[in-house]
């Protein structure tokens, strides 16, 4: 799993644009939440889910509340798993790495 970092609201829809399955993980800096959620990506990054899916860090601090706002977020930590551009799935809270797996499976 290759894992990018969101620099800007163009290089975050450049992304989503430019790889065919993303799993985007939405998240701030003081979240322990957040930080557990690391560990189970981490964990599917190793199987044969995370092949050929790139993982694409959301930083609230970097992009900011009204990015987040604007996509309709609510909390953090989030993840929405993007297919050819478009979100396929949306998961928010903390998640197992049988749920990542699960919603990077369905089509």
């Amino acid at each position: 799993m290759l894992t990018l970092q969101a620099l800007s609201a163009d290089h975050y829809y450049a992304t989503l644009r430019e790889h065919p399955t993303v799993l985007v993980d939405y998240y701030k800096d003081q979240c322990p939440g957040c930080r557990m959620l690391d560990m189970a990506i981490a964990s599917v990054a190793a199987t044969p889910a995370g092949v050929d899916v790139v993982l694409l860090k959301v930083r609230l601090e970097t992009l900011g509340e009204g990015f987040f706002r604007d996509l309709g977020l609510r909390q953090t930590p989030s993840l929405s798993v993007v297919r050819a551009g478009r979100e396929i799935r949306r998961l928010a809270g903390y998640q197992s790495p049988a749920a990542i797996a699960a919603a990077l499976a369905a089509e």
